[in-house]
């Protein structure tokens, strides 16, 4: 059960990353420990609880945004939507996505070792992230169909464990299985 999975800060030593720190603060000044699944709703401002509002990050997404232009991941761009203009946020570097993808495509496919505690802790994040962000299909629509069907099904069967039990198995995992928990409530 996703509500198990609670945040213990181990160590609030600055990451360098802004919003990470910004994170970490937060999380140190709560008297009791939350779960992944309220810290999710709390940072991104979508609790109800109008006492914990303190805890959400402002303009998350578009510091995001900011932070993934100026490593040259994504560019701005202006596009007009009918009557107003809206600031996007295309990907700057096609070559970096179509390698993730291939990534991805790979892990599922040609190394496919059916066992996610062997997996490889980023490719297993990757999949999670994608899954939550409901873009996992199109990772896999350049495919042949017989091979998206393999796809598929193999993500299916991974992303539908138990995060508790595989979470048990891998050290280092706990917080992939819990976001993923997070995501599947």
């Amino acid at each position: 059960h996703c509500c198990s999975f609670q945040v213990l800060l181990k160590s609030d030593a600055p990451t360098g990353d802004v919003l990470l720190d910004e994170t970490l603060r937060h999380i140190k000044a709560t008297e009791s420990a939350e779960t992944v699944q309220t810290w999710i709703e709390l940072l991104t401002g979508e609790t109800w609880n109008p006492f914990k509002l303190q805890y959400q990050l402002r303009n998350v997404r578009e510091r995001l945004a900011k932070a993934l232009v100026e490593k040259g991941i994504l560019t701005t761009e202006k596009q007009n939507f009918l009557l107003f203009d809206m600031t996007t946020h295309p990907v700057s570097n096609a070559s970096e996505k179509q390698r993730l993808v291939k990534k991805l495509q790979e892990s599922v496919l040609e190394r496919w070792v059916n066992e996610p505690q062997r997996m490889e802790r980023r490719t297993l994040a990757l999949l999670v992230l994608a899954h939550a962000s409901d873009v996992l299909e199109n990772v896999f629509a350049s495919l042949a169909d017989d091979k998206y069907d393999v796809a598929m099904n193999r993500t299916k069967d991974l992303l539908d464990m138990d995060p508790e039990v595989e979470a048990a198995k891998a050290r280092g995992t706990e917080m992939i299985w819990a976001v993923l928990a997070a995501f599947n409530k």
